[in-house]
């Protein structure tokens, strides 16, 4: 145990020693938190609006007021024909245009919505948000709409699971492998291989220091995400921290599988990033929903890991739900640790072999 135990300290400071590695484990969490944070953001705000109208009646200017106040649009002009509102919009000049029909006092009248559909995604929003404050303004007919768990609609909500998902992915698995290979590369392997300990005390070793940093980069994500991105940890923090410290298991796992089968570091660098990064970014729902994707890809993010942990941590932090709601998602990924770490070691034991 005292070999060990030597092991875990020996790769502690070689970690703490490399200035690169304690920048890509700590600066990038943070550079990251902050710019899905507040800069890449899908949050609406001060929409351009136009409002076309023949006559500003009392409900009329009630509904205008209701969107006025809101921090989401911005009244810009008043016109009476949908035409000139097209025309504002094409020449860059607005974002959106809302029309009160004639008859908008009258149970007969309606409102009509237009936007700029060349982003289809920001004219969707354009039109929930737009849909959301005029029902809640007094309506002949009122119909009521309620969000649940985010009813402020704020990106970050979505993002900062999936930014947990991505992160412990990559600091664990492609920094496990990276220093695992690096020893291998160096010729180093064999001589830690005849040391007392044994080989796979050795390899664990290695990753102990790993996942010891995982909890810190973890800890530091969820400080963040609560004070500085203001989400809410709404579920059990104990087992947002039980399930995080199976998903950290199974990065370090997958880890050590991409170790036994790359030669270098840039090899391991390469596969790390070609299966982890782009996949987890795109497919796991960080940034799109996965019921929108093609069947093809769909199917591409059910093995995923990082899919089923963004969706527990979701109904974890966001909804608030106990873990029982998310036991699908715990029995998948202790599926895939299980696979991934006795295929590693199987790999393993056989190369030493």
């Amino acid at each position: 145990m005292k070999e060990f135990i030597a092991f875990v300290i020996k790769e502690g400071r070689h970690i703490l020693r490399d200035k690169r590695t304690m920048l890509i484990l700590f600066a990038m969490p943070i550079v990251l938190m902050l710019l899905f944070g507040f800069a890449i953001s899908t949050d609406v705000r001060n929409v351009r609006t136009v409002v076309v109208t023949s006559k500003m009646s009392y409900l009329t200017q009630q509904k205008v007021l209701q969107l006025s106040q809101s921090e989401y649009f911005s009244i810009i002009r008043h016109v009476h024909t949908p035409a000139e509102a097209e025309q504002l919009i094409r020449s860059q000049k607005a974002d959106m245009a809302i029309v009160f029909s004639n008859e908008f006092d009258s149970r007969q009248g309606s409102i009509q919505l237009i936007t700029d559909g060349a982003d289809p995604n920001m004219a969707q929003q354009y039109a929930n948000y737009a849909s959301l404050v005029l029902q809640n303004a007094p309506l002949h007919n009122p119909i009521t709409m309620q969000l649940l768990y985010n009813p402020q609609m704020k990106s970050s909500y979505n993002f900062v699971p999936g930014i947990m998902g991505m992160l412990l992915m990559l600091i664990c698995a492609m920094m496990t492998s990276i220093s695992i290979v690096k020893e291998k590369e160096r010729g180093t392997m064999e001589i830690l291989l005849v040391s007392p300990v044994r080989p796979l005390l050795i390899i664990i070793a290695k990753a102990v220091p790993y996942l010891l940093l995982a909890f810190t980069v973890l800890i530091c994500i969820l400080l963040m995400s609560h004070f500085v991105l203001n989400v809410p940890l709404a579920g059990s923090l104990l087992a947002i921290i039980l399930i995080s410290s199976l998903y950290i298991l199974l990065a370090l796992s997958l880890g050590l599988l991409i170790s036994t089968m790359a030669k270098t570091q840039l090899a391991a660098l390469i596969v790390s990033a070609v299966i982890l990064l782009m996949p987890s970014a795109l497919l796991s729902g960080m940034m799109f929903p996965v019921e929108s994707m093609p069947k093809i890809l769909q199917c591409l993010s059910a093995i995923m890991p990082p899919t089923y942990y963004i969706a527990a941590m979701r109904k974890l932090m966001i909804m608030g739900v106990s873990v029982e709601n998310a036991i699908q998602e715990v029995l998948v990924l202790a599926g895939m640790t299980a696979i991934f770490l006795l295929v590693a070691l199987k790999k393993f034991n056989t190369r030493l072999e």
